[in-house]
């Protein structure tokens, strides 16, 4: 019985070998805070492709050097840091994945040095800064960078892109009513929270012709939140406007206790698959391979991201394959081995 999670899977023109894509997870390896790549993320994207993931995605990458999350995130705010970026999908594709890159701005979850903004002037927790609301004219700048960021994408090379409208960074803080008490045309209701989502899509589909995803955190595991119909709705129009799938994550909005386990976000994807109509990412501590093979056999989702288990194994996708008798993507290289 031949493997659907070793089946290969066409976005846009795209090809990806399997369904094993590699989670955004950041590194705080650019030890000159300046955004740029250094040999670490070089040598760590390039070892999860010659692993035998079919997409490789870059860590939460920002648009504005006081929108990463800490310090020593990367960066894509400059046509500096172009040609790093060139030397990580260069080396995936040698290795024969495909890489993504996810656009962020970590708005009032941001740690880095200088001033820090959401959408309404309240801090995530006590130890965090209070960001300034934006204005019209920050929001403008901000969908601007991303933008900006979309194009850099494509002079690096790049396959696919993400934005991170999860995790309670910015896109995210305008979503939900729990960080977003604007009352302008950027707040009061959904069409209001969604409204800079929905500008920062057409702005990055101006520069962006390939495959495009959506971070979301489809529970914000607190009263008062955005109800799954609600997301449900976003995912409906962020596919009319061009999206092709949508990473299902959940919390990170305000602090909260999350009840963690094999496949505990899964039903969310499940969910916006079924009553959106669009392709989903499942994520959240999947290990093992016959779990992530019934997944896509089963249509509970179309990608399998996987994070801590490509930390502790690079190599989990040829290993997998092995489990599954699958036709492993085994480089020449290592064959001797196989």
């Amino acid at each position: 019985m031949s493997s659907s999670l070793f089946s290969p899977m066409d976005i846009r023109g795209v090809l990806l070998r399997n369904r094993i894509v590699m989670s955004p997870m950041c590194m705080y390896s650019c030890f000159e805070k300046d955004g740029a790549v250094t040999p670490w993320h070089v040598t760590h994207y390039a070892g999860r492709a010659a692993g035998g993931v079919g997409l490789v995605m870059t860590e939460a990458t920002a648009v504005l050097p006081e929108g990463r999350i800490s310090n020593e995130d990367l960066g894509i705010w400059s046509d500096v840091h172009v040609a790093g970026l060139r030397q990580v999908t260069d080396a995936c594709r040698d290795a024969g994945a495909k890489t993504g890159i996810q656009l962020a701005h970590a708005g009032r979850k941001s740690e880095a040095e200088g001033r820090i903004v959401a959408p309404s002037a309240i801090a995530f927790h006590e130890r965090y800064r209070t960001p300034e609301a934006m204005s019209e004219a920050d929001i403008e700048a901000a969908v601007a960078a991303f933008r900006d960021g979309a194009r850099r994408a494509k002079d690096a090379g790049f396959d696919v892109v993400e934005l991170h409208a999860a995790h309670g960074y910015l896109l995210n803080e305008f979503l939900s009513p729990l960080t977003n008490s604007r009352t302008d045309r950027y707040g009061g209701d959904l069409d209001g929270r969604f409204r800079m989502l929905a500008e920062t899509i057409r702005a990055v589909r101006e520069v962006w012709e390939g495959p495009l995803f959506v971070r979301l955190s489809l529970d914000e595991y607190a009263e008062g939140g955005t109800p799954m119909a609600d997301f449900v709705r976003y995912a409906r129009r962020a596919k009319s406007l061009g999206v092709d799938l949508i990473d299902c994550s959940t919390g990170g909005v305000v602090p909260a206790r999350v009840e963690s386990y094999p496949g505990y976000q899964v039903p969310y994807a499940e969910t916006i698959r079924r009553e959106a109509d669009i392709a989903v990412g499942a994520v959240g501590l999947i290990d093992e391979p016959a779990f992530a093979e019934h997944l896509v056999r089963a249509g509970r989702a179309d990608l399998v991201f996987l994070g801590r288990a490509l930390l502790r194994d690079p190599y989990w996708p040829l290993h997998a394959a092995k489990t599954l008798g699958a036709e492993a993507p085994i480089p020449k290289q290592y064959a001797r081995a196989w």
